[in-house]
């Protein structure tokens, strides 16, 4: 039994994953020292919540699967 109910749906987190994935990469292409590192946190973080398909922000803002909670 998972500890959160999944509220991306199938195409929201291969969007997410994508871009998350894209974001992290190009911060390393295009910026340098700790400002690559936290920009790629970032997009890393986005691309987790694609992954386990749960997004926190959109919890708290009542987006998502089946309505509000």
């Amino acid at each position: 039994m998972a500890f959160y109910r999944k509220n991306i749906g199938g195409v929201h987190q291969a969007v997410r994953v994508a871009g998350g994935l894209a974001v992290a990469a190009g911060a390393f292409a295009a910026l340098s020292g700790a400002t690559a590192w936290l920009v790629a946190a970032g997009g890393a973080a986005f691309a987790l919540t694609g992954l386990v398909g749960y997004c926190p922000m959109c919890a708290v803002a009542g987006i998502g699967k089946g309505g509000p909670a």
